[in-house]
């Protein structure tokens, strides 16, 4: 098949963590043939959806990751299967990128369904099963953030569209400066803020769950560095080898066919101890690690299923 990725820059991955460089290298390993764009080569061209990008050979050598060819512009529609892998913010530009490859429906499979994703917002979609998730409050106005944590005393604040643990806070029943995160974040974004029950089970981790076509294949344990309340691998996390427990399975099992029927093939969620935090479908990761605790090979399940749909 021929395969394309739309991605950040292919040159920066790191071999050793890359869910999109891991899925690239077993797409080679089945013989099927590689093409790289990043984003802003995406484009609308008089009814043709078009890319600028290059041939791509990947190979794990550190600092190294792919080999290019020379720049050409394809037409999308020559595909078989088009990554939507580039990471967040989720803000125009991305919205934009999923109308665009939306327009290739029928034609191309594009993994994750980019419909869904638009509409599926990592932290929106989890609003769909309240009684899996934390109490949680989106909001712009101040009051109303101010309220849910005079109830709930201790809580998490963090941006409605971010990504990787930045921006993420904790205010617990003695902090101050909700006013102050609240004038700050308002200062350079018109988007609303989230605010979530603080989980003292984060201590413990922060489980990230994937599942294919809706099953889950296995989990890592994101523990948080000391003295730091975010678990993200980005911020100093530390990945674990850990099971699913029978309330994992029930979560999976309550989400998983929605995320199958609309098209999500490879999804990340997070479980904090009993609670579902998050359901990401934009660029999830954690397939390497998943795969050196467990030793399956989590990328070979992923284009068994997208071969199936084919």
């Amino acid at each position: 098949m021929k395969i394309a990725f739309q991605m950040d820059p292919i040159g920066d991955v790191d071999i050793n963590g890359d869910s999109s460089f891991r899925l690239a290298e077993e797409a080679q390993a089945r013989g099927h043939t590689l093409f790289y764009y990043s984003p802003d080569q995406l484009a609308y061209q008089e009814g043709r959806i078009t890319a600028r990008g290059q041939d791509m050979t990947v190979q794990r050598v550190a600092g190294d990751p792919a080999i290019l060819g020379p720049q050409r512009e394809v037409d999308l529609a020559d595909f078989d299967v088009i990554w939507l892998r580039q990471d967040p913010p989720f803000d125009m530009h991305y919205i934009t990128a999923t109308h665009l490859l939306d327009r290739l429906k029928g034609q191309v499979l594009v993994v994750n369904d980019p419909f869904w994703v638009r509409n599926y917002p990592e932290k929106l979609l989890v609003l769909d099963f309240p009684e899996l998730t934390p109490p949680t409050t989106i909001a712009h106005d101040l009051d109303t953030i101010k309220a849910f944590k005079a109830k709930h005393g201790d809580v998490i604040l963090k941006p409605l569209y971010g990504n990787g643990g930045a921006g993420v806070f904790r205010l617990d029943v003695h902090d101050r400066n909700l006013t102050s995160l609240h004038e700050l974040f308002m200062s350079f974004s018109r988007e609303p803020l989230i605010v979530q029950k603080f989980l003292p089970d984060v201590s413990n981790g922060d489980k990230r769950i994937i599942l294919v076509d809706g099953k889950p294949v296995g989990a890592i344990n994101r523990v948080p560095a000391k003295g730091e309340t975010r678990s993200n691998m980005h911020v100093g996390g530390r990945p674990e080898k850990i099971g699913l427990t029978d309330r994992d399975l029930e979560i999976c099992a309550a989400i998983g066919p929605l995320l199958k029927e609309r098209g999500q093939v490879f999804v990340g969620i997070d479980v904090i101890g009993d609670y579902l935090t998050e359901i990401n479908v934009t660029s999830p990761t954690g397939i390497q690690e998943l795969e050196r605790f467990d030793g399956v090979n989590i990328a070979e399940k992923i284009w068994q299923a997208i071969e199936a749909k084919l």
